[in-house]
C-alpha cells in the first residue's frame, strides 16, 4: 500500500500561530498575546468551549484561538485539521502537550485519499519532541487505510500483502501460508475461505527487538475482507460496512508496527488470518462439521460466526509457543455493540493483572477499553450433540461472551490471553475521528506493553 504523508511539516515559514485556551487558563492566554488580539477575542465572546475556533488579525494574515473547553485527550485537537484555513499552522501560546496536540491534529487530518482528488489542507509545523504521536498518528493512518479499502482492492491476498510488507520495513521476513499447507495446518481458515474464488492465507511473521530470551508477545489477527454471512446470508443493509470485518487483522498490524517502530525489548510473532466468507458451492454450511488445529471438532451452528473459526487455529498454534502475552483483535460480535455501543471495544481477559494494565493504560492515552467477563456458567451453551463444540451458543444471549468462551477452548490456562471485540468503524466525523475505518485500542494495548516490557 502507498502510505499517506502525515499533515505535518518541517518547513516553518510563513506560518501562522494557533493558541489554545480553557475557561480557566483564557485570561492567562489572552494576558500573552498582543493587545489588539485580545481585545479582538474579549470582544467576539470567544469562551474557550472546546473546537471552539476564532480567527484573529495579525501582522500579514490570520493568528486563530482554539478552544479546548474541558475535554482530554488529543481528538479535541483533531477540530482544528477541519476548521483552520488551509495553509501552514504552528502552535502558541496555551498548549499543555504538544505530543497530545500533534497526535489528535493528525488524527483528526486523515482522509482516505485513494479515489478523491486532495484539497487545500491545513497543515502543523512539527513540534520538537513529537516522535511517539507521530509514530502513533502514522499507525493509525495505516489502519484507517486497510479498513477504508474497498473489498475488490483488498482481497485475502492483498491483506496479506500487507502485511507481508509492513514486516519488510522493519527487517522482519513474512510466510504466507496457502493451498494445501493452510488446509492441512489452519483447517478452520480454510474452511471459512474455502467458499471465495479470492483463496484464503495466513500472513506470518516474527521480530525481536532484544535477544532470544527476551518475553514473547503474539498477535493474532481475524482479516475477514468481507463477511457476506455465507449461507447464513447477511440482509443488505448489514452488509455495507462488511468491508471493516478485517479491522481486527488491521489494528493487530498497527499495534505490530507501533511495538518495531519503537523498538521495545521483545520478541514479536503476529498472524493474520486473510479470508473472504462467501456463498458458493464449496462454502460451508450449517451443521457441518470441521476439524481444528487443536484436533477438536467444530459443528457450524451458523456460517455468518466465522471469525472465531478464522482465529481459533492461529489462536491455539500461539499459545503452543507459551507466549508472555497472547493478544487477538476481532469485529467479532454484535452482542459486543449492543452492549457497549461503537465507542467502546470489549475486552475479555483471563489475566487480572494484564486486564488492569489494559484498561489503566486505556484510560491514560484515551483509548477505552471495556471489560466484559469470561463467564464460565455460560461454556456449556457452546454443547454440540455431534461435535466438541458449536460455533454458536444455543441461547439468544451474551453472545460477546460465549463468542470469547469459544476463543479460550484454543488458549493454554497458563497463557496470558487478552481478547478484543472491537467495531473498527466511526458512523460519523468527530473530532479526530473522521467517519470510516478507526484503530480502536491500539494506542491502549501498546501503552500496556510499553508499560510492562520496557520496564522488565
Amino acid at each position: 500500500m502507498i502510505e499517506q504523508k502525515l499533515a505535518l511539516t518541517d518547513a516553518a515559514g510563513g506560518a501562522r500561530v494557533v493558541h489554545a485556551a480553557r475557561p480557566g487558563t483564557l485570561d492567562a492566554v489572552l494576558a500573552k498575546l498582543p493587545r489588539a488580539q485580545a481585545d479582538f477575542a474579549t470582544a467576539s465572546g470567544f469562551s474557550a468551549k472546546a473546537e471552539e475556533v476564532l480567527l484573529l488579525p495579525g501582522e500579514g494574515g490570520v493568528d486563530a484561538l482554539f478552544g479546548l473547553g474541558e475535554a482530554r485527550g488529543p481528538s479535541v485537537w483533531g477540530a482544528l485539521a477541519t476548521r483552520l484555513p488551509a495553509g501552514v499552522w504552528r502552535l502558541g501560546e496555551g498548549v499543555e502537550s504538544t505530543a497530545e496536540a500533534t497526535l489528535g491534529f493528525c488524527l483528526g487530518a486523515y482522509r482516505y485519499a485513494a479515489f478523491k482528488q486532495a484539497k487545500p489542507r491545513p497543515v502543523l509545523v512539527r513540534p520538537d519532541g513529537t516522535t511517539d504521536a507521530q509514530r502513533e498518528a502514522q499507525a493509525t493512518w495505516m489502519v484507517r487505510d486497510l479498513v477504508n479499502t474497498p473489498a475488490n482492492l483488498l482481497g485475502p491476498s492483498e491483506l496479506a500483502a500487507a502485511a507481508a510488507e509492513l514486516a519488510g520495513s522493519f527487517g522482519a521476513t513474512a510466510r504466507l501460508i496457502e493451498g494445501e499447507a493452510l488446509a492441512r495446518d489452519y483447517p478452520t481458515v480454510f474452511a471459512v475461505g474455502n467458499g471465495s474464488e479470492r483463496k484464503p492465507v495466513v500472513a506470518q511473521f516474527s521480530w525481536s527487538g532484544a535477544g532470544s530470551s527476551a518475553p514473547l508477545v503474539s498477535l493474532c489477527g481475524k482479516g475477514v475482507v468481507f463477511d457476506s454471512g455465507g449461507y447464513d446470508l447477511k440482509p443488505s443493509a448489514a452488509m455495507l460496512r462488511m468491508k471493516k470485518d478485517m479491522g481486527g487483522a488491521a489494528t493487530m498490524l498497527g499495534l505490530a508496527r507501533l511495538i518495531m517502530a519503537a523498538q521495545l525489548p521483545v520478541r514479536l510473532e503476529v498472524a493474520i488470518g486473510c479470508v473472504e466468507n462467501s456463498v458458493s458451492g464449496r462454502a460451508m454450511r450449517p451443521l457441518d462439521v470441521v476439524r481444528t488445529r487443536r484436533g477438536l471438532a467444530v459443528e457450524i451452528g451458523n456460517t455468518d460466526a466465522e471469525g472465531r473459526l478464522v482465529l481459533c487455529d492461529l489462536l491455539a498454534e500461539a499459545s503452543d509457543r507459551k507466549p508472555a502475552l497472547l493478544m487477538n483483535a476481532a469485529t467479532l460480535t454484535g452482542a459486543a455493540r449492543v452492549a457497549l455501543g461503537p465507542d467502546l471495544p470489549a475486552l475479555f481477559c483471563n489475566d487480572d493483572g494484564w486486564a488492569q494494565s489494559l484498561l489503566g493504560a486505556g484510560a491514560r492515552v484515551h483509548d477505552p477499553l471495556w471489560r466484559l467477563p469470561l463467564w464460565d456458567g455460560y461454556d456449556s451453551w457452546l454443547d454440540s450433540p455431534v461435535a466438541d463444540l458449536n460455533n454458536v451458543s444455543a441461547k439468544p444471549m451474551a453472545g460477546a461472551i460465549t463468542a470469547a468462551l469459544f476463543l479460550r477452548r484454543f488458549v493454554a490456562a497458563e497463557v496470558a490471553w487478552a481478547h478484543l471485540d472491537l467495531y473498527a468503524w466511526n458512523d460519523s466525523p468527530r473530532a479526530g475521528r473522521p467517519e470510516g475505518g478507526e484503530a480502536m485500542g491500539m494506542r491502549a494495548a501498546f501503552a500496556a506493553i510499553a508499560e510492562r516490557f520496557a520496564t522488565g
